[in-house]
């Protein structure tokens, strides 16, 4: 019998929390707590038939462990913000199929236009809103939306006065992630899009 769609999609979503939370909490320097200590995981859904595959442990970060573990009880800065948002989007990349489907190509595009809309700096978001208009996004490839990501992470730099990354070394930066079986590459469904 083949496995329900469903809990693929939960294993899916499952494995893309703990990445972000594991990134997340290496870039502020706090480690993973179990989630044994008596606190369900943030984004955990499971059942009596769901298995973990491919995570090496079930150790996820709590959200209120972070903001009170921080270096100060303050909100994040501007600055923090993102530098973490520019490491998720650039690992990513990193991650993205050399041959993405349509629907990934569009999920891309709309997560761009997503961050334009709703990043929780509007003075950055309408600046990204500006910077999108200018360059559209380029996702026909790993490699084309890395270098892409990376022209535009040097745009953002430039009107910030901070210094520019030499996109060709971008791979070297944000690179594939070390995961098991192939656990960190982006999933998306073939069934429905063409390429």
């Amino acid at each position: 019998m083949s496995e329900n769609p469903l809990q693929v999609l939960v294993q899916t979503f499952e494995k893309v929390s703990y990445s972000i939370q594991h990134h997340l909490s290496s870039f502020i320097d706090l480690h993973l707590r179990p989630a044994s200590s008596g606190k369900a995981p943030i984004f955990s859904i499971s059942s009596s038939s769901h298995k973990s595959h491919s995570l090496k442990d079930d150790s996820f970060v709590q959200p209120i462990d972070v903001l009170l573990k921080a270096k100060s009880a303050t909100p994040v800065t501007k600055e923090e913000l993102g530098k973490a948002t520019w490491t998720f989007l650039h690992t990513l990349a990193a991650q993205y199929p050399d041959n993405p489907t349509r629907q990934q190509k569009k999920d891309v595009k709309e997560l761009m236009g997503i961050l334009s809309r709703m990043y929780p700096c509007k003075e950055c978001a309408d600046h990204f809103k500006e910077v999108l208009r200018a360059n559209p996004v380029q996702a026909g490839s790993q490699a084309e939306f890395s270098q892409w990501l990376c022209h535009v992470h040097n745009v953002v730099n430039r009107s910030l006065g901070k210094p520019i990354f030499p996109c060709e070394r971008v791979d070297a930066r944000w690179g594939k992630l070390e995961c098991e079986k192939n656990a960190c590459e982006v999933v998306g469904s073939t069934s429905f899009d063409e390429k």
